[in-house]
Formats: structure tokens, C-alpha cells, sequence
């Protein structure tokens, strides 16, 4: 397979996302209103990382493209659990792609204790061929889930996804104390939005 070929629209997804979804973030600052979105990252699966989850699922390299939902990957962080929900419903509104499935890894927590919530979405690029709709993911998490999220993958990296018990139980912790931080924190919002408010304000003065 031609993999440069292949990732080339997948490239562009995520060039193109990550454009709008930092535009959305300047509008919410332009408008001086609290910004869902702290910040935006993305990135494209490497070939190695392709050819592995196909292996452990048994996909075939043919059925990659239609079996395989987070070859393109975005990644929304915010600061607090209800700006998940708040970006959901934005990008429910809009009309640029098509939202094909959500799985919602908040309420319903993966065994791990990996909280996020997950849009797969249908987005249209323009190629020399025409018009192709390209399978994405988008990953909406606080901060605090994020920071629990990267070290669980670098945990399941070096152990080859079989993380030793004593270290699995203190991840479901230090998950369970993740989900205590962010919503001690929601309970102060107002608060910490209100002094964001000022600081920006007074920023802007200078």
C-alpha cells in the first residue's frame, strides 16, 4: 500500500480541524466570554500503530479505512466537565461534517477509569479525485482527564498494554481522583471564570 497516498486526506483532516476548532476558541476570547476550549491538538496515527491495532482486531488492510475511527485524531481540552458538554452541542450544530456516532466515556466510564467523550465524525475533503469523506475522532476530556489519559498510555506502552495489577489499582485511583478535582472545581466555576474575566480585562488595558 501507498501509505503516504493513503494518509494524505487524513493530513488534511486534521490541518483543517484544528484551524476551526482554535477559530472557535479566538471567538469565544474576541467576544471576551469564557473560552470551552483551553486547546486544541491533533494528529494522524502512525503507519506502525495502523498495522497494529488491524492485528489486534483482526482487520484486514483493505477494511482499514472503514473499521479503523481514529486514524485522524483531535483532541478538545477544557477546563471544566460542563465545557465538554457545551462543545458537544456546538459541534452537533454544525454543518461542515457529519457526526456518525458518540460514546460517551463520562458517564459510563471505561473499566480502566479512562474518562473522555468521543465524536466520530464524517468530514469532507476535497481531492484532485473529488469530494471524500474521511472517518475522524474527536476527544473532548478536561485537563485532568488528559493528564490521567497520557500517562496511562505511556503506562500501556512500556508494559505492552498488560499493566502490572499494583500499578492498574493506582491508576483507577489517581482516575477516581481526577474526576474528585474536576468536580470540586466546577463547584468554584463562577469563581474562577469571574477572576479569568478580570485578568483578561486588565490584560488587554496594557
Amino acid at each position: 500500500m501507498n501509505w503516504e497516498a493513503f494518509l494524505a486526506p487524513y493530513l488534511q483532516v486534521v490541518e483543517e480541524l484544528k484551524v476551526k476548532l482554535r477559530g472557535m476558541r479566538a471567538q469565544f476570547e474576541h467576544e471576551s466570554k469564557h473560552s470551552p476550549i483551553e486547546f486544541v491538538t491533533g494528529r494522524v496515527k502512525p503507519v506502525a500503530s495502523i498495522l497494529e491495532k488491524a492485528y489486534q482486531k483482526n482487520i484486514s488492510i483493505d477494511q482499514i479505512e472503514a473499521e479503523i475511527q481514529d486514524i485522524a485524531g483531535l483532541r478538545v481540552v477544557c477546563q471544566f466537565v460542563d465545557d465538554i458538554y457545551t462543545i458537544v452541542d456546538m459541534l452537533k450544530t454544525r454543518n461542515d461534517f457529519e457526526i456518525v456516532e458518540e460514546k460517551d466515556y463520562i458517564q459510563e466510564k471505561k473499566e480502566s477509569g479512562y474518562r473522555s467523550f468521543h465524536l466520530v465524525i464524517k468530514y469532507p475533503v476535497e481531492t484532485i479525485r473529488g469530494e471524500k469523506r474521511v472517518i475522524a475522532e474527536i476527544q473532548i476530556r478536561t485537563l485532568a482527564m488528559n493528564f490521567w489519559a497520557i500517562n496511562e498510555h505511556s503506562l500501556n506502552y512500556k508494559y505492552e498494554g498488560q499493566i502490572p495489577t499494583q500499578i492498574k489499582a493506582r491508576l483507577k485511583a489517581a482516575a477516581e481522583a481526577a474526576f474528585n478535582l474536576d468536580e470540586e472545581m466546577s463547584k468554584i466555576k463562577d469563581e474562577v471564570q469571574e477572576a479569568q474575566r478580570i485578568f483578561h480585562q486588565n490584560k488587554n488595558k496594557h
